[in-house]
């Protein structure tokens, strides 16, 4: 384990901060043009038969396709946010001061570097990305803005500074001055995407959700505990009867019906059960409960002494790097409570080191099925693939303590 954790962070400080992402490519304006929603059935045909090729194009040539379509590395605000906290935690487990000083340089660039034109500290993706509205580069995004805040925090319980605290605050405010809020007729309520939608995500609500009950209960603000409680309730309002959720609110979930995928199943167990620890109520440790036993009979593969996680309850390709870090926070999280995420830690976290880790230290992006065998496509993506699987490194190393 300290072998895959060494090998990455030398990748990364050869690397540094900059580097490319799944979904930058989407915000260059071919793939703008492509993705934007449309009405007509004929367009649609055609929009596929020109977004097929493309897409595969990208796939297979990642490198080059961005090199053609102008995409320059950047500086991700939710990468940094990552490997903040990774470092942090590998402070605390293995003692190496070297891990605390990059974890605060990344702190100090988010500190310098956040959304411009806003009163409250807030970050967003570096690139423009579509997903039913164009959202422009920087826009605050409560998924960004968490990861940071979550950053901020671990800061703050590590290493003893109240101004981190106080930037904490500020993203709880944040929270609740820019994003849109969807009040229900049941008294819960749903928090946007960022301050330009009005979707009802759950994850993303979710992640808000735990955030105002972590930080309210800290510095006494008992209103913040409320929304989030009330934003956390939503949630177990539309829970299925399984225990799962749907990516997407019922009232929106025509963008893509039942969709349910292993990394956003994983943010919103980890949220409902942080949400239960942060206010003491059983209900929320109930519902993460029963959406980690769905989880654990859908999204995870077991065979003799191996787990790995799958991609979709149907479907174990394509094998997302996304998905295997967030298997091992599942486990770590749950580890305290749950005899079972006990029990897979290690195998999760053994299968993704050998067979997604590359010689060069990073982790690839995805193993998927083509023409009958599988291929990997090991473009080392850098918020997605190498700030994930070290936060998930390091809360191992955490929990093994």
């Amino acid at each position: 384990m300290l072998a895959a954790i060494q090998s990455l962070d030398q990748w990364i400080a050869r690397n540094g901060w900059r580097g490319f992402d799944p979904h930058d490519i989407r915000g260059t304006r071919p793939f703008l043009f492509l993705l934007q929603p449309l009405n007509s059935l004929p367009l649609k045909v055609a929009r596929r038969l020109l977004l097929t090729p493309l897409a595969a194009l990208e796939r297979a040539y990642p490198g080059p396709a961005r090199r053609v379509f102008g995409v320059e590395p950047t500086i991700n605000p939710k990468g940094m946010g990552l490997f903040a906290k990774a470092y942090l935690q590998l402070f605390v487990a293995l003692g190496d001061e070297k891990y605390r000083d990059r974890a605060v340089e990344c702190l100090d660039w988010l500190e310098a570097n956040p959304s411009a034109g806003y009163a409250e500290p807030c970050w967003g993706y570096p690139f423009t990305w579509q997903s039913g509205v164009v959202t422009p580069p920087h826009t605050p995004a409560s998924v960004v803005t968490s990861a940071v805040g979550d950053a901020f925090w671990s800061a703050y319980q590590v290493l003893g500074d109240r101004r981190y605290l106080e930037i904490c605050a500020g993203v709880c405010r944040a929270f609740l001055r820019y994003l849109n809020r969807d009040e229900m007729a049941d008294g819960t309520l749903c928090f946007s995407y960022t301050p330009i939608d009005n979707f009802h995500v759950h994850n993303a609500n979710l992640l808000v959700a735990e955030f105002l009950t972590r930080v309210g209960r800290e510095v006494g603000e008992q209103e913040w505990v409320e929304l989030g409680v009330r934003a956390g309730r939503y949630a177990l309002a539309e829970q299925n009867p399984d225990g799962s959720l749907y990516y997407w609110g019922r009232i929106q979930d025509y963008q893509c019906p039942k969709c349910i995928d292993h990394y956003h199943s994983g943010f919103e167990i980890r949220c409902l059960y942080g949400i239960a620890r942060n206010t003491g109520r059983a209900e929320f440790r109930d519902a993460a409960a029963r959406y980690y036993y769905f989880y654990r009979r859908n999204l995870l593969e077991e065979s003799g002494d191996s787990v790995r996680p799958k991609m979709t309850p149907a479907s174990f390709y394509p094998v997302n790097i996304h998905s295997c870090a967030e298997s091992m926070l599942v486990a770590a999280t749950l580890y305290d409570e749950f005899d079972d995420a006990r029990r897979t830690l290690r195998p999760l976290a053994h299968w993704a080191i050998r067979n997604m880790q590359m010689p060069g230290g990073y982790f690839a992006y995805q193993r998927r099925r083509s023409l009958g065998r599988e291929v990997v496509h090991d473009f080392p993506y850098l918020r997605w693939a190498q700030g994930w699987m070290l936060l998930a490194l390091s809360e191992y190393l955490m929990v093994q303590r």
